[in-house]
């Protein structure tokens, strides 16, 4: 069933583009706000206009959304690749390989994380949204390593707040381009969706607080091998910090890296691993952590950039 909405523009948004004010007021992209917009959907004081046209302030807007799509499933299937680090009663923490998700969505049609543990015969909490039960976090699915995922419901509830809370240890290490100065920092910029609504994130004043540090492990003739680790988790958060500071992820097209180089090092992707993950065993209370191996394709990178230098 399709939601209407009526409401008027907020003094904020005088000025925008129309498809840019639905975007930031509706969470869309600005292409499906500019199909609403074409299909009549969108009313400006009563009146149809165009994606270009700039909103007033307190000019009456009335949409007619569309009803949400239905929540994907999760196929089970096993994931050749994706491998158990550690496995008990409460949790199960994968090395998740890439070209997987943590959980189906609407845009992701390929292999899951949580498809493949239901693949092998192991059980999830079904705490959480029916699509991503027992996922307390996620990675890209073309950033590879460390994924814990809840087996009982205490543990769901005892990770989901632990990762609220700021208590679970991330750390990465992520091949970026060129040498970071200074080598060891802190980026501290908040983050949202990018204003061209392309599924991009960028840092946007306003944005969600966002921080991240690195320190410099190695650094070669072309690029710097950096640790890192996260205070928040957003999405895409250490990809846009990254090239916020003009060092995008080896591989990383999507957020400005370089192709040549990214082709130079055998790179398909961003070359950015989840090492190691650590937080208190929701049974026992007790500090646990573990660690995971770079994938073939990034250990490759990492031993060409070396001989480069």
């Amino acid at each position: 069933m399709a939601d209407r909405r009526s409401l008027p523009v907020p003094d904020g948004l005088e000025g925008e583009r129309l498809d840019a004010a639905l975007s930031r007021l509706f969470g869309l992209s600005r292409t499906r706000a500019a199909e609403l917009i074409a299909s009549g959907d969108v009313l400006v004081d009563g009146a149809p206009a165009a994606k270009s046209d700039r909103v007033q302030g307190g000019a009456w807007l009335d949409v007619t959304l569309p009803p949400p799509p239905a929540a994907p499933t999760a196929v089970p299937e096993p994931i050749p690749g994706m491998t158990i680090v550690y496995e008990d009663d409460d949790i199960v923490v994968v090395n998740k390989p890439v070209g997987v998700a943590a959980h189906p969505t609407t845009g992701w049609t390929g292999p899951t994380v949580i498809g493949g543990l239901l693949g092998t015969g192991r059980r999830v909490a079904t705490s959480g949204a029916a699509e991503r039960q027992g996922i307390v976090h996620r990675l890209d699915a073309n950033t590879t390593g460390a994924m814990v995922v809840a087996k009982s419901e205490h543990a769901y509830s005892h990770l989901k707040r632990a990762f609220k809370e700021r208590t679970v240890e991330k750390r990465y290490h992520a091949l970026v381009q060129g040498h970071p100065d200074p080598s060891r920092g802190t980026v501290d910029a908040p983050i949202d969706r990018h204003p061209f609504g392309d599924g991009r994130f960028a840092v946007v004043a306003g944005g969600k607080p966002s921080v991240t540090h690195y320190d410099t492990i190695e650094a070669f003739r072309a690029a710097s091998l950096l640790d890192i680790k996260l205070e928040t988790g957003r999405t895409h958060q250490i990809r846009v910090h990254m090239s916020a500071l003009r060092h995008p992820c080896v591989g990383d097209m999507l957020y400005g890296a370089d192709p040549t180089l990214a082709a130079r090092l055998g790179v398909s992707r961003q070359w950015l691993h989840a090492v190691s993950l650590g937080f208190e065993h929701p049974a026992t209370g007790e500090w646990v952590s573990f660690t995971t191996d770079y994938p073939a394709d990034l250990a490759h990178a990492l031993k060409v950039v070396g001989g480069e230098s």
